[in-house]
């Protein structure tokens, strides 16, 4: 005989643990649009005053006299780099989530063209800037932006504005893929727009050649790949696998700008410098920065292990890991608007 039930006591509820494995997990509520606008607001402002206001700072703490127009070039460059980062990230993310096999159809909305239109606006201010010596208003007579076509800063700006708008025209085209070659040469020109140097010029181009195309395909690679897994909510293994491969490669990015960074400080900066200088200690903010990274990255790849029984774990730490990335592009801006230390002898 089987004991008498309750009918207003409530039905025990499942038990949680081994039996919920598996279970997929609801997507997270989006914001209310009030929130999401004061988050990009909050963003926007943010990324503009660290480049704007930055080299400022940094330099008038050491008393070191600050170059022409210092917080419009950080600026800018924070804009062309940013613009980088998205347009090659894009390439390489849509590339790896092709390598998904049974993947959902559909990938995210293509920023690519924006981000190159950003970049010439970003290019063609730098040009300004230069043929005003810092501001760009007086760069905006004609005999001024002549001459600045004569100088390596102008030269190499003019080149970029012109990939940035043929990378466009490719990004919007049907063949995506192509714009990859006048970003390479985008990257080139970062290269030998980097600081010039007095002696083996060759080997500081070869090593910001490495140091940028890695951090454009880690930074890039991983705002994409975040929004693929978006698009992808609802098939978690399709997203765990997405971000499984690149989480391989990702390792290997890491340690090219580890080691190309190391290099370059060691022929940029003398170590008596490093706290004195305002190239030290914005150098030392982007080390920072960087070793959090590394500690996200590390969280987010442990995570990812206990994704077959936690749908969407590394999600957080990868996002946190996008947000100090950008914060190590704006911080990477800074550092070349602030006057370079003398050369080790």
């Amino acid at each position: 005989m089987e004991p008498p039930t309750n009918p207003s006591r409530p039905a025990p509820r499942p038990p949680a643990g081994p039996l919920a494995v598996g279970r997929p997990c609801a997507p997270p509520a989006p914001l209310s649009p009030a929130r999401r606008a004061l988050a990009l607001t909050a963003s926007v402002a943010v990324a503009v005053l660290v480049p704007l206001l930055g080299t400022g700072l940094v330099v008038d703490e050491s008393y070191e006299v600050r170059l022409p127009g210092d917080g419009a070039t950080a600026l800018l460059r924070a804009v062309l780099l940013g613009a980088l980062c998205v347009h090659v990230g894009e390439l390489a993310g849509a590339r790896l989530a092709r390598r998904v096999a049974g993947a959902p159809a559909g990938l995210p909305r293509s920023w690519a063209v924006r981000a190159a239109w950003a970049g010439v606006a970003a290019a063609v201010g730098q040009l300004l800037l230069v043929a005003g010596s810092g501001s760009p208003v007086a760069g905006l007579s004609g005999p001024a932006l002549v001459e600045a076509y004569g100088t390596r800063p102008g030269l190499l700006a003019l080149l970029e504005a012109n990939a940035f708008l043929l990378a466009a025209l490719c990004a919007a085209s049907g063949r995506p893929g192509w714009a990859a070659v006048p970003l390479a040469a985008i990257v080139f020109g970062e290269a030998l727009r980097a600081h010039p140097e007095p002696y083996t010029p060759e080997v500081g181009t070869a090593l910001t050649l490495v140091h940028l195309t890695a951090t454009a395909l880690w930074t890039g690679g991983l705002l994409h790949v975040l929004r693929t897994r978006w698009r992808w909510r609802h098939d978690a293994a399709a997203g765990r696998e997405l971000l499984t491969r690149y989480a391989r490669p990702a390792a290997l990015l890491f340690a090219a700008i580890t080691a190309t960074g190391v290099c370059s400080t060691l022929r940029r900066l003398p170590l008596a410098e490093a706290f004195t200088s305002g190239y030290g200690r914005v150098l030392l903010a982007k080390l920072v920065l960087v070793l959090v990274v590394s500690g996200l990255a590390l969280a987010a790849r442990g995570r990812l292990r206990r994704e077959a029984a936690v749908p969407g774990a590394a999600t957080r730490p990868a996002r946190a890991e996008l947000v100090a990335l950008a914060a190590v592009v704006l911080v990477s801006a800074v550092l070349t608007a602030v006057p370079l230390p003398p050369a080790p002898v």
